[in-house]
């Protein structure tokens, strides 16, 4: 024998319109990611202007380095160190907001389909999914603290051997936290 369906009263159908109606404004409530998306490629665009601004400057005070005395050499050395570490950092931010947008939008919106064509595309902007995202930030996060901890570190003058122990304790860990990761990123 054939199964029939049952015949739905005619007063359940509104609730069809209703439930798809209601799914389609879900389905598409996943559209105000682009406020995200434009929030963090501007505050992207933003810091890399800024970190661009602050090497410009570094380079023109570079300009006087040749007519300075042995002491004011060794000054601006060491802040140029200081302001090129604080540069990679500020790059590195950048970076991080670049990849969260690009991110955000390959899990929420679309995929990118130029960058999926383009031979020239990083594998580090092709985002499968939110822990994925997650993993990717994590390790640029990483590595800005490392790049602020060198910075600091530049200045440290350990003046006992305790001193001389944490900066060599946290100099270990640093290095411990760049193995892991680079175990993570292997498996």
């Amino acid at each position: 024998m054939s199964e029939t369906k049952p015949h739905l009263p005619e007063c359940e159908e509104p609730n069809g319109k209703i439930e798809n109606a209601f799914e389609s404004f879900l389905w598409n409530s996943r559209l105000v990611v682009f406020v995200a998306v434009i929030g963090s490629l501007l505050t992207a665009f933003g810091m890399f202007y800024l970190t661009f601004v602050d090497v410009y400057y570094t380079l023109i005070h570079l300009m006087d380095y040749a007519t300075l005395d042995a002491h004011g050499r060794q000054e601006l050395k060491a802040t140029t160190v200081a302001h090129v570490v604080s540069s990679v950092d500020g790059f590195l931010l950048g970076t991080i907001m670049l990849i969260f947008a690009l991110g955000l939008y390959e899990l929420f919106i679309s995929k990118i389909d130029i960058a999926e064509k383009s031979q020239g595309a990083s594998k580090i902007l092709f985002i499968r999914s939110l822990d994925d995202l997650k993993d990717r930030l994590a390790k640029v996060i990483v590595m800005i603290l490392i790049v602020m901890f060198f910075e600091q570190a530049i200045f440290l003058k350990p003046t006992g051997p305790l001193e001389l122990l944490y900066y060599s304790l946290a100099i270990m860990l640093i290095a411990a936290a760049l193995y892991f990761s680079h175990k993570a990123y292997e498996h």
